[in-house]
């Protein structure tokens, strides 16, 4: 997965575990239509693929489209793991849509380094350079533009008000002893505490990486991947954090099993009242009300917790936004369709509609929602930020921090083991 260079017997086992066919992938890429009309299709691959975001996004290609009568954008939406294994196999192929969404960091560098992503530094930067300068970070390699951010934020609790009102918690926790206090007071009320998507584990990782920057703080995390070496005793702690609360059986019934956006799944759980809590993003209020009825006022937000006695502080957040890059050689109304997107016309329909925390500085005067506020005032004072993991690393090494620490959460890893078998991967990419 770590190298782009596959031969074409591993491309083809890649495409063949990604449920990607061959006619699927010869597909990619924009083109003329050859006739008289001249018109250019492009083909725009995105993670949207829950209300209210899928039919906004859908409607803001029509107005687009509207815009430009030449051109025809052709959407391809897929839930979050299944568009991360398809897009491992069309890197692999070397042919990748013309407009993609990425997170940025590791991954976005791999398909770089492929030759495979145009370089938007100068074709963007009469309308990139006012964007947020934090949004715009993970989608920098070597001082160069390979992605426009679309959205920024962090990962935090969300929960019930109701719910820990009727478990007697006057206040969200602020410390890892406080956190687990809260879980077994919600146990004791015959309440649920937390959902999580056990079959999706990129859910889990959230909690070993924030823990990670609980205990060693969060340039821990990019030395480690540095060093190559991930087997040090906070790393291990984090663990062990972990495994605590685990061992208190906080999630709900059947859990491993559970999707993250489907309607018996993490969100919907939290939604529809039936556990208290989620780590989750920004997005979380629109995915719950989606999924499941949502919790209007009831919602709530909270950083996640410190842990006593650990080098990072509260103040240190986890998260990313998503961006939007282009293929190499993607045509010129690829790189139109991003400018229009980014723009402050989008950008305030984005904040309005979809909840989204906004790129363009001109629409922070948008946001409604006071969660959505919450998480804004958080991001604002931060300091230290730290991408998603399994974005920020290359891909071998992401995937295996989330496949570890989804055996840690079923039981069948220590967390000795999870630092052993993250760092045995991270050897192997260098």
């Amino acid at each position: 997965m770590g190298d782009p260079a596959l031969s074409r017997r591993s491309f083809l086992a890649a495409s063949a575990a990604a449920g990607l066919s061959m006619t699927a992938l010869s597909g990619c890429g924009g083109d003329s239509d050859g006739g008289s009309s001249g018109t250019t299709t492009i083909e725009w691959w995105n993670i949207s693929t829950t209300e209210p975001t899928k039919g906004v996004w859908a409607a803001l290609a029509k107005k687009f489209e509207a815009q430009n009568p030449k051109v025809k954008i052709k959407i391809v939406q897929l839930e979050n793991d299944a568009y991360k294994s398809k897009m491992t196999a069309l890197t692999a192929s070397g042919k990748l849509p013309d407009i993609f969404h990425t997170w940025g960091g590791g991954v976005l560098k791999q398909q770089v380094d492929a030759g495979l992503v145009e370089d938007l530094t100068d074709r963007s930067k009469p309308w990139a350079d006012g964007l947020l300068s934090v949004a715009k970070e993970p989608y920098l390699l070597d001082e160069k533009v390979y992605g426009i951010p679309f959205d920024i934020g962090m990962i935090g609790f969300w929960y019930n008000k109701a719910l820990f009102k009727k478990a007697g918690i006057s206040t969200p926790p602020t410390t890892w002893s406080g956190f687990l206090d809260a879980v077994g007071k919600l146990k004791a009320k015959g309440i649920t505490p937390l959902a999580l998507a056990g079959k999706e584990t990129w859910t889990g990782m959230y909690y070993w990486a924030y823990l990670a920057m609980r205990t060693a703080g969060a340039e821990a995390l990019q030395k480690a991947n540095d060093d190559k070496d991930f087997t040090g005793a906070e790393f291990v702690e984090a663990g062990e954090h972990l495994k605590e609360l685990v061992d208190l059986k906080p999630f709900q019934k059947g859990f491993l099993g559970a999707a993250y956006s489907s309607p018996t799944g993490q969100a919907a759980a939290v939604g529809n009242g039936k556990a208290a809590m989620e780590l989750m993003g920004q997005w979380a209020p629109v995915v719950e009300a989606d999924a499941g009825k949502g919790l209007g006022d009831d919602l709530g937000f909270f950083p996640f917790p410190a842990v006593e006695g650990g080098r990072g502080a509260i103040t240190e957040v986890f998260g990313g936004g998503g961006g939007h890059a282009l293929r190499k050689g993607a045509p010129q109304a690829a790189v139109d369709f991003l400018k229009f997107f980014a723009s402050e016309a989008t950008d305030l329909e984005l904040v309005k509609k979809t909840g989204v925390l906004p790129v363009v500085p001109s629409a922070e005067s948008a946001i409604a929602d006071p969660n959505i506020k919450a998480v804004q005032t958080q991001l604002k004072s931060a300091t230290g930020f730290q991408l998603y993991l399994d974005q920020a690393y290359a891909p071998a090494l992401g995937q295996q921090v989330n496949d570890s620490v989804g055996a840690l959460i079923a039981g069948s890893k220590s967390p000795e083991q999870v630092t052993e078998s993250i760092t045995k991967v991270a050897k192997e990419e260098q």
